[in-house]
């Protein structure tokens, strides 16, 4: 039996369920699966680059991703992520040809928990999450708020991720 194939189902099949949830309330709370993972590692750092960076070498480490690359932009409010086959994407797929756009990804999660809870970040969350199964990655663009004064500034965030990728303005952490 292929374990990782099971768990991606019954996650797939979850996130279906919390999905269709008549009062749209539940599916915000997946943003708590996948942090009990990070919480249990020694991320550390004193910047938003260094707190994703460690978090992306500790999910690198055990095995959940081979890699990831991500830039900060629009206002300091922009995190931009590529990860690099993820164990997760078989989830992905496999709510998408449910006909479910996929809204959680664990291992966002991590990092977007531990910048509250080490840079007490006031408030993050996944904007976009886009899979490519035949790549197997997946390139996500998340919000992260330091201070609630940050809350409600608003750019461009196409205009700002057409430049990443124009200007090469990725940081590929090295594991």
């Amino acid at each position: 039996m292929d374990k990782t194939a099971y768990f991606n189902d019954l996650m797939a099949r979850t996130e279906e369920l919390f999905y269709h949830e008549l009062s749209d309330c539940v599916a915000w709370k997946t943003e708590f699966i996948g942090v009990d993972f990070i919480q249990s590692k020694d991320i550390t750092g004193g910047s938003p680059g260094e707190i994703i960076e460690s978090c992306i070498r500790e999910i690198t480490a055990a095995g959940l991703i081979k890699g990831a690359s991500y830039s900060i932009g629009g206002q300091e409010i922009l995190l931009y992520l590529r990860i690099q086959e993820c164990i997760h994407v078989p989830k992905e797929v496999k709510l998408l040809q449910g006909g479910i756009e996929p809204y959680n990804c664990p291992i966002v999660n991590m990092i977007l928990d531990q910048l509250i809870e080490r840079l007490n970040f006031t408030a993050t969350y996944v904007a976009e999450l886009e899979v490519d199964p035949k790549t197997n990655e997946c390139v996500i663009k998340c919000a992260i708020f330091e201070t609630a004064d940050k809350i409600g500034n608003v750019c461009d965030w196409s205009d700002e991720c057409r430049l990443i990728d124009e200007q090469d303005q990725w940081k590929t952490v090295k594991c």
